[in-house]
Parts: C-alpha cells; structure tokens; sequence
C-alpha cells in the first residue's frame, strides 16, 4: 500500500499557520504573566503592606511567598520573585502605562 505524501507547499503553508500560532501564544502568555505579576506586586505594595511599617512588611511578605509556593507548587512565587514584582509595580506604578508596553513584548 502507498502512502500518499502532502504536497510540499501544503506541508509549508501548514508548518507556517502552526508556528504562527505558537508565536502569537507565546506572545499572550508573556504578556499575561507580566501583567499578573504587576498586579500582585501592586496587591502587595498598596493593599498589604500601604506603602508602611517595613519589619511588618517584610513578614507578611515571607509567609505570603511560602503559602503561594506551597499552594502551586513553583518556585515563580518565592520571596525573591515577589519582591522584583513589587520593585515592578513601584516602578511603574500605572497600569494605564504598563498596559501598553506589555503589548510591545515578543
């Protein structure tokens, strides 16, 4: 029995609509995150901690990280990584401002 091969541009066009595809994901998946993590920075900055009482802070920060690991089993939620997402949304505070440079990301 033969088997009846696509025809190459078919293939091409095919593999072209794919990986098209997978880039636009990619693209919206980074944005997403990165729009996720401004916002639990900003969570963190305005809603938790107000801008205050730093030893505080620091506390509610370390049992905030252990709890999110624990909860999702990753490491994207460790001290570490909500510190660099409050550092984020300090930085840029507006979201009206971030929203469209997340848009510009590849």
């Amino acid at each position: 029995m033969d088997i009846i091969q696509p025809d190459k541009q078919l293939f091409a066009d095919i593999c072209q609509i794919i990986d098209a595809a997978r880039s636009r994901v990619a693209v919206n998946a980074n944005a997403e995150l990165t729009l996720m993590h401004w916002h639990i920075g900003h969570r963190i900055n305005t809603d938790i901690l107000g801008n205050q009482r730093a030893e505080y802070g620091k506390q509610v920060v370390a049992t905030l990280a252990k709890q999110l690991q624990e909860r999702f089993q990753t490491n994207q939620f460790s001290l570490r990584s909500l510190r660099r997402m409050m550092q984020f949304a300090e930085e840029f505070p507006n979201l009206e401002i971030v929203t469209p440079l997340v848009t510009q990301l590849s």
